[in-house]
């Protein structure tokens, strides 16, 4: 064992200590390029670095920041599918101290949430045996934002996609600057805003049935009676307008609860991950 690389869990013995802090539910890892961010995993226990990488599946958090609860709900996802899951941090108050949005707009006036979260697949590559060419992403309410901004700027880096109840969306509209559109993409990021890369990936759009109250939402091109469930179907509509096919899942009895739709994106994601090409146009992509 050396420090050229990072300790994986197959360079400790059996029964050693340092097995178990690298599977199953792994510590909080500063990413080394810029520790103001971290990312933890749920890694299977069977894990090893034989046969294919493994696929990866990033579930990004929302406002809350509730990251480690968000990785602990896909543990039983992790085993059955033996695919290693990633939530990164991205902490509030690094634009300034009442930043809380900053990651969900994939900052580009700061830090670039996008780059980083591709710098942690890579550091996680160094240590565990994924893919990381293209992986599966779910984000809801402010990591539903994070995610679907990320697929129009990368989507060939993307296996599937879930977007779960964006209070604000990023339609594709080449006449509107960003966040409200995508004109200025290219300028801001240095990627087009790419639709047409986007046919090839599964989408599931998730959300509440009952996700329909407007008090907490920010204002935006909507109109201020808007709901969540009105803007989610607004950007399906515009990827469709595209030619990007999706299922919508609407969870009955349910508001804006994360944990309560996550059985839908489970579903969704089981289907995609156990497709280890990520291309099969089957149920995973498309939908009612």
């Amino acid at each position: 064992m050396t420090s050229a690389r990072p300790l994986s869990p197959w360079d400790f013995p059996p029964g050693h200590p340092g097995t178990a802090l690298l599977t199953g539910a792994t510590p909080q890892f500063a990413l080394s390029t810029d520790p103001r961010f971290s990312f933890c995993l749920q890694v299977p226990r069977r894990h090893t670095p034989d046969g294919p990488p493994r696929p990866l599946v990033v579930v990004v958090h929302g406002t809350g920041r509730r990251s480690q609860a968000l990785r602990d709900a896909f543990a039983d996802f992790a085993e059955r599918h033996d695919c290693v899951v990633l939530a990164p941090l991205f902490p509030a108050g690094i634009d300034g101290p009442d930043d809380v949005d900053g990651y969900k707009l994939l900052s580009p006036a700061g830090y670039r949430a996008d780059t980083l979260l591709l710098a942690m697949a890579e550091e996680a590559a160094a240590r565990w045996h994924i893919r990381t060419d293209r992986f599966h992403l779910h984000g809801f309410s402010g990591g539903g934002q994070f995610a679907h901004r990320f697929a129009c700027l990368h989507p060939g880096r993307l296996a599937s996609l879930s977007v779960g109840a964006p209070g604000r969306v990023t339609p594709f509209d080449p006449a509107t600057p960003w966040p409200r559109g995508t004109a200025d993409a290219k300028r801001l990021f240095g990627y087009e805003a790419a639709p047409a890369r986007l046919r090839e990936v599964p989408v599931q759009f998730v959300i509440g049935a009952d996700d329909t109250r407007t008090e907490e939402l920010a204002p935006g091109d909507e109109a201020p009676t808007a709901h969540r469930l009105a803007r989610l179907r607004a950007l399906r509509a515009n990827w469709h307008d595209h030619g990007i096919a999706s299922r919508l899942d609407t969870v009955p009895g349910t508001g804006h609860d994360h944990f309560a739709v996550l059985p839908a994106v489970r579903d969704f994601l089981a289907e995609c991950v156990d497709d280890r090409g990520g291309r099969r146009q089957g149920r995973c992509s498309t939908g009612p």
